[in-house]
């Protein structure tokens, strides 16, 4: 299990990470025009990038503290605020009348959840 965890967790990591960094250094205008991102003209510029940086810090955070064994406890709390960053991403592509997404969202949603899951109880690094 713990192989598991690590796999999926380096997975999320960038895919987090990486999508952080798109919505930060990107600009709104831009990120509008791209497939599928019309919940960007929903948001304001300040609030899609602070959204990129709190993306990219939890995307470091699954994977470097136990890499670096430096506070390791904080892996479940990096997947817990994602985990609440994708209930509120599915909530937005619902009232957009968006389903897909909102599932991509809560598949997203259910990896992380193991990750949480495995690393507060079974596989805990602590």
């Amino acid at each position: 299990m713990n192989l598991a965890l690590w796999i999926i967790t380096g997975l999320l990591s960038a895919v987090f990470f990486f999508s952080g960094a798109g919505k930060l250094l990107t600009p709104k205008e831009k990120l509008a025009k791209a497939p599928a991102a019309g919940w960007v003209n929903d948001f304001s510029a300040g609030f899609i990038k602070a959204l990129g940086a709190v993306e990219m810090l939890c995307g470091i955070g699954l994977i470097l503290p136990a890499v670096l064994d430096i506070a390791p406890a904080l892996v479940p709390v990096a997947a817990v605020g994602l985990g609440l960053i994708m209930v509120g991403a599915a909530i937005v592509e619902l009232r957009r009348h968006a389903v897909t997404h909102a599932l991509v969202n809560m598949a997203y949603l259910a990896l992380i959840t193991f990750v949480a899951w495995g690393r507060f109880g079974p596989e805990s690094f602590v």
